[in-house]
């Protein structure tokens, strides 16, 4: 078992950033969703407008995956040639993949809470819904920015010999 923890951590890592970031996408796609759907009931032809809104918050669920996929890739658990990683080293892919699990959780949410204003707009005014967008966005910038993060610390762990 000992042998295994820095395999066990790198992988828990990887775990985590995935169930955080989706966790976080889902909560926020399912707020933004209820207030699209309200927008939708009384008009229709705003659908694809609202649609964009709701759609912003689950990029951080596609980050959170990305980033685990790249983890097991790097382990050599997908694909061949598996070999146990050192404890340190273990440590150090558990911490590359803390960027976007905790980042991806919470910009998740937050984006949602500017995207839900963001379908207000649009309910009120849908030739602004430029502005709405460029609002949830700016969020966006710090889940892709904990995204580089993760995949550089990942990255920069594979050469080190611990």
């Amino acid at each position: 078992m000992m042998e295994n923890l820095g395999t066990i951590l790198a992988v828990l890592g990887a775990v985590i950033a995935a169930v955080l970031s989706g966790l976080g996408s889902t909560r926020g796609v399912g707020m933004v969703g209820q207030a699209a759907a309200g927008v939708i009931t009384e008009d229709p032809s705003k659908f694809g407008k609202v649609l964009i809104l709701v759609i912003m918050p689950g990029t951080q669920g596609l980050y959170g995956f990305l980033t685990a996929f790249l983890q097991l890739v790097q382990l050599n658990i997908i694909g061949s040639g598996f070999e146990p990683v050192s404890l340190t080293k273990g440590l150090m892919y558990f911490g590359a993949c803390m960027p976007i699990a905790v980042v991806g959780y919470f910009s998740a949410v937050a984006q949602a809470k500017a995207a839900t204003a963001g379908v207000g707009i649009v309910a009120k005014k849908p030739a602004e819904s430029g502005k709405a967008l460029t609002f949830a966005a700016m969020v966006e910038t710090y889940a892709v920015l904990a995204l580089l993060i993760s995949i550089l610390a990942m990255f920069s762990i594979t050469g080190l010999n611990i």
